[in-house]
């Protein structure tokens, strides 16, 4: 079920663009070892810094339709290691993680930070040994229930209510028996599949030739009907699709309003974003360079990514985050002083621009609603 492969190399990159059309501009049961999670109930006080004024590139006029020309941005909460897979719950609260320091944390515009869950990846007693020990890309099914990368735990699961004691279902921890890289990131479709991205980034060097690695590839996975999964059930490991195994390091996820298309992009060596074309039955074809960040001498790379009503993609890159047209036009970039892991859309309007960048997060007025379906 894989697509069709696709080179890295520059040559073979600048000629999918060509022929796209389009501009270049963490595993073991959970329930098993919930007993040994240590739920904090520290919290620290609400705070906001003075507003600042980011640096916006602009590349396209229509930008202007997107954010003000002088937005002010806000750090909301500082003090961790590496913030990622931020996301807004319907109780008007975000839910992000602290890789590094293996916590999925939450942060409230009256009280501040709390931690929700700690570990949050790795369980073992021995000290992890690896950069990136905790979870990693978060989401809501259509039920509410959080679903999360578990990253260094080397599994998908989904947390039964939104309490660090309910019942944990794993959805994938297996492909053709061998263990999973580090799930990274991952969106639900409308009929109930997960998707989610496979590279190697919560092993412990971070590498292909980590000796815990067991699978060759760094892939895409479709779980198929994961709402459906019972309680506490194990998943159907002969059921988990790749989807794609020629990407190097695959991360950041989403799929288009419409759920025609999905784009997945890569981190390295090569940074850029691809388009999938979505078949009826959850499949992908046509695979087409969206776009090619190509050698920019910034901090960052390609990373999480989220999509507005009006289809515009909003992801982490080099320099901070990229916005793109429906068609691929890189419209402009706004700049932080610090790489930007991960952003979702939230607020009583979706209209906030949540932002996980390194050891802060930050938040930004934009002027269209993000995608209510893949960002709660």
């Amino acid at each position: 079920m894989e697509t069709g492969k696709i080179s890295i190399s520059k040559t073979r990159l600048l000629s999918l663009l060509l022929l796209s059309g389009f501009a270049v501009a963490g595993c073991w049961q959970l329930v098993a070892a919930w007993s040994r999670s240590r739920v904090f109930i520290e919290v620290h006080a609400a705070s906001k810094s003075p507003a600042f004024t980011p640096q916006i590139e602009r590349l396209d006029p229509s930008l202007d339709s997107l954010i003000a020309r002088r937005p002010e941005a806000f750090e909301i909460a500082q003090g961790f290691k590496w913030t990622e897979g931020p996301l807004w719950l319907p109780a008007g609260r975000l839910i992000f993680a602290d890789i590094p320091s293996n916590t999925i944390r939450i942060w409230s515009p009256d009280t501040g930070v709390s931690t929700f869950l700690s570990p949050s990846g790795y369980k073992g007693s021995a000290p992890y040994g690896g950069p990136e020990p905790g979870s990693n890309g978060m989401t809501l099914d259509a039920n509410g229930r959080l679903t999360v990368a578990g990253h260094a735990q080397r599994d998908v699961w989904r947390l039964e209510q939104l309490d660090p004691h309910a019942t944990v279902t794993i959805l994938a921890d297996t492909y053709q028996g061998k263990r999973l890289n580090s799930p990274n990131d991952l969106v639900y479709r409308s009929d109930g599949s997960l998707y989610f991205t496979d590279p190697p980034y919560g092993l412990r060097t971070q590498s292909d030739t980590d000796p815990a690695k067991k699978l060759r590839m760094n892939g895409v996975y479709r779980i198929p009907a994961a709402l459906d999964q019972k309680p506490g059930a194990p998943p159907d490991r002969a059921k988990l699709q790749l989807l794609i195994k020629s990407l190097p390091r695959p991360n950041g996820i989403a799929f288009s309003p419409d759920e025609k298309y999905l784009y997945v992009d890569n981190s390295e060596p090569e940074m850029f974003w691809m388009r999938y074309t979505v078949r009826p039955n959850g499949s992908l074809t046509d695979p087409k360079l969206f776009c090619d960040a190509g050698p920019y001498a910034h901090h960052g790379a390609p990373d999480g990514m989220k999509v507005d009503q009006q289809g515009n993609i909003y992801s982490a890159g080099p320099g901070g985050v990229w916005i793109f047209s429906p068609r691929g036009r890189h419209l402009g970039t706004i700049h932080f002083p610090v790489p930007v892991a991960n952003l979702a859309f939230g607020g009583a309007d979706h209209k906030t621009l949540y932002i996980a960048a390194s050891s802060s997060l930050y938040s930004i007025r934009v002027k269209v609603a993000g995608e209510g379906s893949h960002t709660q």
